[in-house]
């Protein structure tokens, strides 16, 4: 691996740390998910025994779907930004799932309002966006699949151009104000929201 891409891998994780966090206990005392109860205790963002405290959580709450959308035909997926969470409801509504995530590092980066999921990818590779590489000239123009990859282990498309959800090596930035953009979920997460998901889920990010 050269010089110049371990630096990049370095900017990655530094832009993270640099950012604002917000897990805590409440987090761990409103899921039932087992997976991230582990991964809770593996990251120590919080203890899920005692609820000490690493980040702060605000409104990491379930939600009811209906204040947001009119139906729930190909499943749905309400991002709130304000609490780093991903809401998840199958068609049938049979299926809840709520995620913590990170979301962009700026309000200028960020996007509200409603899309869909146009394609899924299993390993995706990334290639910045011409505004990254601006920002950023260092970055390499392309980063293949693997764990070097900012996208993780899965990816979802959306109509917006360059706007995913997706995966993240870099467990440090979830809960984080850390991307550029993208919705990014715990590997383990975005697997599962993968194969919950189709095309044509909608979203929503507020």
């Amino acid at each position: 691996m050269s010089d110049k891409f371990r630096i990049t891998r370095r900017a990655f994780t530094g832009s993270a740390l640099a950012s604002t966090t917000l897990l805590g206990p409440a987090l761990a005392q409103q899921t039932n998910d087992p997976i991230l109860y582990e991964q809770l205790k593996k990251e120590n963002l919080s203890n899920p025994e005692t609820g000490a405290v690493k980040r702060n959580i605000s409104g990491f709450s379930n939600k009811d779907w209906r204040p947001y959308f009119s139906n729930t035909k190909n499943g749905v997926i309400l991002v709130d930004t304000l609490s780093r969470a991903l809401h998840f409801w199958s068609e049938d509504r049979s299926v809840y799932r709520l995620y913590p995530t990170s979301v962009p590092e700026t309000p200028e980066l960020t996007r509200t309002g409603r899309t869909k999921i146009t394609r899924k990818r299993v390993g995706p590779d990334w290639r910045p966006t011409p505004n990254m590489l601006k920002r950023n000239p260092e970055w390499p123009e392309y980063i293949p699949a693997g764990p070097d990859n900012p996208l993780g282990t899965h990816a979802m498309y959306l109509t917006w151009r360059y706007y995913r959800i997706h995966g993240t090596h870099d467990t440090r930035k979830i809960g984080r104000r850390s991307s550029s953009g993208c919705i990014g979920l715990f590997n383990e997460h975005i697997e599962e929201l993968f194969n919950l998901s189709q095309v044509g889920t909608q979203v929503l990010l507020i």
